[in-house]
């Protein structure tokens, strides 16, 4: 009896039976790309969707999309046109330099375009529908250009109303030093429905409540107030003296001994 076992009938160089069983898939090695990202995110949602317009936050499981989910979010709308990041990938963690869940979602925004990424993200909510935004972040010293695309989605929440968003964040090439900021330079609105109607995002009320005053230049004559209309049962006085004469001094009246 030999002093070991026999091995397996595969000869060397041969691959195992299981090498030889397993199957791998093409699309495990794709290119992580902004189109792919987004195109699987868009998939996803209208999976969970079960017939209905909208789906519900709650139906988002992350194991749904492991592949893309460190691009990915949850927005949960704080206010008209304001969302808070509530669950967010490594992806935008290290755009940031920092943990970002609970931050505000224009965070990654330049001031100059968070006028126009709110108005976009309160016709998400308020349409609903869809949204698709191409930013860039401009280079500087340790930040090389940018490129990328954010998707928003809707979701209702626990109590049905539309409050939430799914959504990604995708950016090409090397983040250099964070924390990085976007311009908006393009977005689109989409249907959740084919063939839908969409709600154009509106530009923001900005402004004081009351109207805008009239420039006068420096020692311009005022204008007269217009004339008031006379109370009835009253005399009415053109002269000081006149005025001076309806004016009565009334005594408080004694109390009776």
């Amino acid at each position: 009896m030999p002093d070991r076992e026999d091995g397996p009938d595969t000869k060397p160089g041969m691959p195992s039976q299981d090498a030889m069983g397993r199957i791998v898939r093409l699309q495990d090695y794709e290119t992580c790309t902004p189109d792919r990202v987004l195109r699987e995110m868009r998939e996803y949602w209208d999976g969970i969707r079960k017939g209905r317009a909208i789906p519900a936050r709650s139906d988002v499981d992350p194991r749904g999309i492991a592949r893309t989910l460190d691009y990915a979010f949850i927005l949960e709308r704080i206010a008209p046109g304001a969302g808070r990041l509530r669950l967010a990938g490594r992806h935008l963690i290290d755009l940031m330099g920092m943990e970002v869940r609970g931050m505000p979602v224009c965070a990654f925004l330049n001031t100059s375009s968070r006028g126009r990424f709110s108005d976009v993200l309160e016709s998400v909510f308020k349409a609903p529908q869809m949204a698709r935004l191409t930013l860039q972040g401009k280079p500087d010293y340790g930040r090389p250009q940018l490129n990328a695309q954010m998707l928003l989605l809707p979701l209702r929440s626990d109590l049905g109303d539309v409050t939430r968003a799914l959504g990604c964040l995708v950016a090409e090439g090397d983040t250099g030093i964070a924390p990085r900021r976007f311009d908006i330079l393009a977005d689109e609105v989409m249907p959740i429905i084919e063939g839908g109607t969409t709600v154009k995002p509106s530009p923001s009320a900005i402004g004081f409540a009351e109207g805008r005053a009239d420039f006068k230049p420096r020692g311009a004559v005022p204008d007269k107030p217009a004339a008031e209309k006379p109370l009835r049962g009253f005399p009415q006085a053109e002269t000081p003296e006149e005025r001076r004469a309806l004016f009565r001094v009334i005594q408080p009246r004694q109390p009776d001994a």
